[in-house]
């Protein structure tokens, strides 16, 4: 693999990664903590007292839950109008060109090789090659979209509780936010595992993930990987 290092992501870009990553881990735990009935709980019935006892109180592991929930909102708004066009707009746009013959060749390709092996596919005369992908892979997409159309669920119903400690909201609404905020923490929480085991074990994913640290990838990483995004960045610069 080539030594020449190409540069994927803003030091900013970094900062809200992880920013969201201890945000994410902190709003869980705590927010798992909040959860009184043992019969919904998905973690052990002394979670619950055991966070209460640590912040000293369900009333103040609620204030902390709602302060860093509010801290992580803000931070995404003020990461996205500091520069909407490649915080934001760009973002969309790569997230969501998708071409099915394209993409979905790629995931059945990917996924047959990290199941059965690269042998698999050439032992039945199919080549391996994955079809080309752009800034993000399918599979990045694929956990992406319900990322962020989850993430602007999860705050507006996470604001709306919020807001019901305070001024009289119809319960029902009330509830349904409830159900909706835990549902779709869930839902993301699964994609979560998947998207950590792929950037941090699979080893030909491993300059992804340290570009997280360093904000560079290799040449021929972006180049096998990432050969669309590779080649506009060239038309780009010349």
């Amino acid at each position: 693999m080539e030594h020449v290092m190409i540069t994927r992501h803003s030091k900013f870009a970094i900062f809200m990664h992880w920013f969201n990553a201890v945000c994410w881990l902190f709003l869980l735990v705590t927010g798992l903590g909040l959860i009184d009935n043992a019969a919904l709980s998905p973690v052990s019935t002394a979670w619950s007292p055991m966070m209460k006892e640590l912040f000293n109180g369900g009333g103040n592991l609620l204030a902390a839950h709602i302060t860093i929930g509010v801290a992580w909102s803000v931070m995404f708004l003020i990461f996205v109008i500091s520069n909407p066009r490649k915080n934001f707009l760009q973002f969309v746009k790569e997230i969501f060109s998708l071409s099915m013959t394209r993409d979905l060749t790629w995931l059945v390709k990917k996924g047959t090789m990290m199941t059965f092996g690269k042998k698999f596919l050439e032992n039945r005369n199919i080549d391996p090659e994955l079809p080309e992908q752009g800034f993000y892979n399918f599979g990045q997409k694929l956990f992406a979209i319900p990322s962020l159309l989850g993430g602007l669920l999860i705050v507006a119903t996470g604001y709306l509780m919020m807001v019901s400690m305070w001024v009289d909201i119809n319960s029902q609404l009330v509830q349904w936010s409830i159900f909706l905020h835990f549902l779709m923490v869930g839902l993301l929480v699964a994609g979560l595992i998947i998207h950590i085991y792929m950037a941090a074990i699979v080893a030909e994913e491993k300059p992804a993930f340290i570009s997280m640290f360093t904000g560079k990838v290799p040449t021929d990483f972006a180049k096998h990987h990432n050969s669309l995004w590779f080649q506009k960045l060239k038309a780009d610069k010349g």
